[in-house]
């Protein structure tokens, strides 16, 4: 093993500088995935089911008619649109993944629920005027680069039908300091999240406070000596961010609600603000 490679390639990079590898479309990761996104006690791929629960109650309080067209993005294996279809919307979903996306359409099958699934990244939704609400759960938003964030924001304001609603949640300033502290932790596993063989991992985690966003970066070293950095931008907003970026690409009526998601810890609860903006 090239050691100063390793330890080249775990160096803190430039700001927004991108990995060499993705976790989409890896055959083994996204099952590790899918089984992440189906645990219900853990906040990994997808949250706990009780914050699944009260993210669903949250968005039913904005859908007073039925029914409503509903677009998921990145919406994983199905989780919020099974619950939005059984009290009637017409829903569609789209993900990155053909793991999670293959899961979901057969549990809507076997339920007999009407869901247009699409596998798709959703930086490519190309729809107009058709949804009266878009949801994108999950901080999602906030693991954008800049230009994606403004690219994705615009192609969702075409999507929604004249008054439409954008619903969805951020990682705010509260607690940045717990959040954000940098560190690295080496491990070694026979097999595991990243790969079904002996692999090195070195997870690090940089702060670029100056731009408010957090890199996790993982660097992964297989037997071969390969080595693979999966990088995972998060930015953290507060209210003015939030609204002259919403502002500036024609988003309206913008308010924002706070303590929706249970207090486990401060990735949830006083530390996740949701958003509802109108076109």
């Amino acid at each position: 093993m090239n050691l100063d490679k390793v330890h080249l390639a775990a160096q803190k990079p430039e700001l927004y500088e991108k990995g060499d590898s993705v976790i989409w479309t890896d055959e083994h990761i996204s099952g590790k995935l899918l089984e992440l996104h189906l645990n219900p006690e853990v906040d990994s791929a997808s949250r706990s089911l009780e914050s699944i629960n009260r993210t669903h109650e949250f968005i039913l309080s904005f859908c007073h008619t039925t029914p409503l067209t509903i677009l998921d993005l990145g919406c994983g294996p199905g989780l919020y649109l099974e619950r939005l279809a059984g009290t009637g919307h017409f829903c569609t979903g789209m993900d990155f993944s053909k793991s999670s996306i293959g899961y979901a359409t057969n549990r809507a099958r076997e339920k007999g629920l009407k869901i247009n699934y699409i596998i798709q990244d959703y930086l490519k939704l190309d729809y107009q005027n058709q949804f009266d609400l878009i949801i994108l759960i999950y901080t999602d938003l906030g693991v954008l680069l800049p230009d994606e964030r403004v690219e994705l924001l615009d192609r969702i304001y075409r999507a929604l039908k004249p008054g439409g609603l954008f619903v969805f949640d951020v990682l705010n300033e509260r607690n940045a300091d717990q959040k954000f502290q940098e560190q690295q932790t080496w491990s070694y596993e026979f097999s595991g999240f990243w790969k079904p063989t002996p692999y090195l991992e070195l997870a690090s985690g940089f702060h670029y406070p100056g731009s408010k966003v957090f890199l996790k970066q993982h660097t992964i070293v297989d037997e071969s000596d390969r080595i693979q950095n999966y990088r995972f931008w998060t930015h953290y907003f507060n209210w003015d961010d939030m609204m002259e970026i919403l502002s500036s690409r024609g988003f309206r009526e913008t308010e924002h609600f706070e303590n929706i998601l249970p207090a486990r810890d401060i990735w949830d609860g006083e530390n996740v603000t949701f958003y509802k903006t109108r076109k």
